[in-house]
């Protein structure tokens, strides 16, 4: 059954069946094109950090994978985006947007295909990150993004998620054409979005977070 507008929904984000990211989000649509989820900036997250409260980023990956980690509660500061994961693709698309609404770019986010699941009291999406993005300008110019970090984690196959970086790249080049013609969903849909004036700030779960992963 589809998961209904405004419902709020864990985006989890795993390496393997590590949870390492889940923002709490809220439906747009479920329907044939897709799941569209709604994150606004000031959400509650659930995080992987080191010990001492460091992330993946603040460290080279060899230091980060030998590194004891925890998981915390946060809150999401990036731009409100929608999200959207059309079915079985390895990819979702996401419009960001400035702190007044404005539209400012796409993003499409290489990733393995998303699996949605609904236990009743708690909903959620599932998918591992492959790195490897793309961004892309209103103007429809676009670029690589994060390259640098998928040729890093390569060298760590023991460790790393990514299996098959070709399947990453050939992915993210065959997104491509659709941005460069302006194609959907590059084609300026949702590019005016608002949320409705009645979705606050989703409370955050304390169950159901840690349910395990989520496979197809």
């Amino acid at each position: 059954m589809p998961l209904r507008p405004g419902r709020p929904v864990l985006h989890r984000h795993f390496t393997h069946d590590t949870l390492v990211w889940a923002p709490l989000t809220r439906v747009v649509s479920d329907d044939e094109q897709g799941t569209c989820l709604w994150l606004a900036t000031g959400s509650p997250l659930i995080r992987e950090v080191t010990v001492d409260g460091a992330g993946p980023r603040d460290m080279p990956f060899a230091d980060w994978i030998e590194s004891p980690k925890k998981i915390i509660q946060d809150v999401y500061r990036g731009p409100s985006c929608l999200k959207l994961h059309p079915r079985d693709a390895a990819y979702s698309v996401w419009w960001l947007f400035d702190p007044q609404g404005g539209f400012r770019a796409w993003y499409v986010n290489l990733e393995e295909p998303s699996v949605t699941w609904d236990d009743g009291e708690v909903a959620g999406v599932d998918l591992t990150d492959q790195d490897l993005d793309i961004w892309v300008w209103p103007d429809r110019r676009w670029g690589w993004k994060d390259a640098d970090e998928l040729e890093e984690r390569l060298a760590y196959p023991g460790a790393y998620w990514v299996d098959d970086p070709d399947a990453v790249w050939a992915q993210g080049r065959a997104v491509v054409p659709a941005i460069e013609a302006g194609a959907w969903p590059f084609d300026g849909t949702w590019t005016d979005f608002r949320p409705p004036a009645s979705w606050t700030i989703p409370e955050p779960v304390t169950e159901g977070w840690d349910r395990p992963r989520e496979r197809r």
